[in-house]
């Protein structure tokens, strides 16, 4: 490691940091309460950068590492961090972290607190509180969205803009949270994603848990735990979902029968198909189509 450390002068840096009074407003007003940006910024080729806080801060990091690489130490456990990954470090986190010395890393960076942090870093770190470094694949998306951010808060500090900001900021959080969503990149041969097509493409159809299972290979027991893992559903509930979403679809824009529905959406039983309806919809597909065509 190089004898010179910088915490910021990076030549064409950017960053705010928002007042003490502006974040108290912050955590009073109900829209930026469980999120908003207490710190954010831009080092590009960030050479000698060094930050160490021996007790940590009272807000959470993320660093988007975009161009060289960098390391960190958290807790005690070395961390290298490469481009296309971010570093996360929850806050009163003792931490230090720096730039590479030979191929220093270009760095977004946001500072952020409020009453949904736990929740929102439990994604940030795929739910293991002991793995601060994740892939984040570039995009021109994210790219905007902290632009957005920053713009915003460039501009003044209304109400109007900390609630846009913060509003932003939960989406730009969300393209590191859930990747697969944000870079439409959910393969398609990946064996929960078949099923959930094929679930779609019969849905006039009594699918039981057998049949779902041997059409990816898979054990009845490993496939539903899988399933329940990737969605948080068990498959036939997840399939009675999608069944629930049609029938909401065809009773507001169509006239079929009740009755006949249940029997086009693959239930025998009418009956059962209009408790199942009410057991989610909390109302009866009656009660729904009346609501919605006379609302």
């Amino acid at each position: 490691m190089s004898g010179i450390r910088k915490k910021d002068g990076f030549n064409g840096q950017r960053a705010i940091v928002l007042p003490k009074s502006i974040l108290r407003l912050c955590e009073e007003n109900p829209l930026t309460a469980p999120l908003h940006t207490t710190d954010i910024g831009y080092y590009p080729k960030a050479r000698f950068h060094y930050r160490e806080r021996e007790s940590g801060i009272n807000q959470n990091i993320l660093i988007y590492c975009v161009d060289g690489g960098g390391w960190a130490e958290i807790e005690g456990k070395k961390i290298t961090v490469a481009q296309g990954q971010y570093l996360i470090i929850p806050k009163n986190m003792p931490h230090r972290y720096g730039a590479q010395d030979l191929n220093p890393w270009s760095i977004y960076w946001v500072h952020f607190k409020g009453s949904s942090e736990e929740g929102i870093l439990k994604e940030l770190t795929n739910n293991d509180r002991d793995a601060y470094a994740h892939l984040a694949s570039f995009g021109q998306k994210r790219q905007k969205l902290f632009d957005d951010i920053y713009n915003t808060l460039e501009l003044g500090y209304s109400t109007d803009r900390l609630n846009y900001a913060s509003m932003v900021l939960w989406n730009y959080l969300g393209t590191f949270c859930y990747p697969e969503f944000f870079n439409n990149e959910i393969r398609k041969d990946e064996p929960v994603e078949v099923v959930i097509r094929y679930m779609h493409e019969n849905s006039d159809k009594p699918l039981q848990l057998k049949e779902m299972a041997e059409l990816v290979h898979f054990s009845q027991s490993h496939f539903s735990a899988l399933f329940k893992k990737r969605t948080g559903y068990p498959p036939l509930d997840y399939f009675n979902h999608i069944k629930i979403q049609k029938a909401c679809q065809y009773l507001e824009f169509t006239d079929i029968h009740v009755k006949e529905l249940g029997y086009q959406l693959g239930f025998n039983d009418p009956f059962y198909f209009s408790r199942l309806f009410n057991k989610h919809m909390g109302e009866s597909p009656v009660e729904y189509r009346k609501r919605k065509k006379y609302k």
